[in-house]
């Protein structure tokens, strides 16, 4: 097993992958490369049905099936039909609610028309193929897997991982039911080798410990080498989980985010962000990203906007992410003049030594006084760029998109502040 990149790949799923910062793990990364140079492989990655729909942390995983199947290779998504019964531990204080089949099934039904989005699938031998564990893990007999599993994983390596490990140094009870998950994800590998010829398991890099696991498994009990490839934890400049915003998750599917919060929701990432960003979620060929990623100072917004609009494109479709963006640009550069909005201008100065924002929504008249402020606050209706405040605070640099920051309660009152 190693963790070392090796920078000059022959394949080019590999190339693609490197250049665009997805590869932190991997076992026998240069056989990996060997293989995908000279042959079409099958690689999976699994997804847990824990809501009806998967949120922006899930993209990176989504990205890695795409470029899959863009350099002739050919991509399962796994739903998790069966593992989400039992929950998976890794990263978590303490276990899962468990859903009901009918919960499980109704979000399987939910989550699988995002990949419709990015992967096209059908019976070639390249086509992307969408199965679920539950069809083998709940015909698995309990001491029939005991007797042909079990004795392939030791407990002393079982504690070794990091999602044992963590509940363990917290004190945090972790029951059987989630202690077997890993054995269920190792199964996973085996049987989608059997069946489908899979030789590769992608994942995040919390899933280190489960991927070994399964490609163990598959040597053990098929006698063939397959492959583990991880993706670096994403995280912002800020040091935040991808994929969370002030007002919740944010998820792919429109009726739960809307398009036009998506794009928001790219349009304001953090300038430190952009580059990775531009790489990883986006199609643009490396020479464009490395050009965007290159501007400075308010040129930097420019390269946001394109980020926001060619990530909306890909989830939600151009002409969605066309109409966002022309949303934004009425909304924040033609301001007042084109939606009649209430406006209220700022010193730089004042922004900052800080300006308390509730002082703002008294200026442009959205509230009467603090304490009705307050209580939309309470009631998460009170919202700065259409992200809904979780507590009072000061209005800061980072809320001004083009020198304006849009101020809002609920979805039809709106305001504009500006910088001048």
């Amino acid at each position: 097993m190693t963790s070392e990149v090796n920078t000059s790949f022959k394949s080019d799923l590999l190339c693609v992958l490197h250049e665009r910062g997805f590869i932190h793990q991997a076992t026998n990364l240069d056989e990996l490369d060997a293989r995908a140079s000279r042959q079409t492989l099958t690689g999976y990655i699994g997804f847990d049905a824990t809501a009806r729909s998967l949120h922006a942390g899930s993209l990176i995983q989504i990205m890695m099936l795409y470029w899959l199947q863009q350099t002739g290779h050919r991509p399962i998504a796994l739903m998790g039909g069966g593992t989400t019964k039992v929950g998976d531990p890794t990263g978590k204080d303490a276990q899962r609610a468990l859903l009901s089949d009918a919960d499980i099934a109704s979000n399987i039904a939910s989550i699988k028309g995002v990949f419709e989005k990015f992967l096209r699938f059908g019976s070639g031998p390249q086509d992307a193929i969408m199965a679920d564990n539950d069809e083998w893990l709940s015909k698995l007999g309990y001491v029939e897997f005991l007797r042909d599993y079990g004795t392939h994983f030791t407990i002393n390596r079982m504690l070794t991982f990091d999602s044992v490990k963590l509940r363990l140094e917290r004190e945090s009870p972790m029951t059987f039911l989630e202690f077997n998950y890993m054995l269920m994800q190792a199964y996973d590998f085996h049987e989608l080798y059997r069946r489908h010829g899979c030789t590769l398991q992608m994942g995040g890099s919390d899933q280190w410990g489960n991927i070994v696991n399964g490609v163990e498994l598959v040597r053990r009990k098929d006698g063939a080498e397959v492959f583990g490839l991880t993706t670096p934890l994403l995280t912002t400049a800020a040091g935040k989980k991808m994929g969370k915003t002030e007002g919740g998750a944010v998820w792919l599917n429109a009726d739960m985010f809307s398009p036009y919060d998506y794009w928001q929701y790219w349009r304001n990432a953090e300038d430190a962000d952009v580059p990775t960003l531009l790489a990883r979620f986006t199609v643009l060929p490396m020479s464009e990203v490395r050009r965007l990623a290159a501007l400075a100072g308010a040129e930097i917004n420019e390269a946001k906007k394109v980020l926001a609009n060619e990530a909306t494109a890909l989830l939600h479709g151009r002409k969605a992410a066309d109409d966002a963006a022309e949303t934004a640009r009425k909304t924040f550069e033609e301001g007042a003049s084109a939606e009649g909005l209430p406006t209220a201008t700022i010193s730089t100065e004042a922004v900052a030594a800080g300006a308390p924002l509730l002082e703002q929504f008294l200026a442009t008249g959205l509230i009467a006084s603090k304490g009705e402020g307050r209580r939309h606050i309470a009631a998460g209706a009170l919202k700065v760029n259409d992200v809904p405040l979780a507590e009072e605070r000061l209005l800061t640099a980072a809320d001004f998109v083009d020198g304006a920051a849009k101020i809002s309660i609920g979805k039809k009152k709106h305001a504009l502040v500006r910088i001048g």
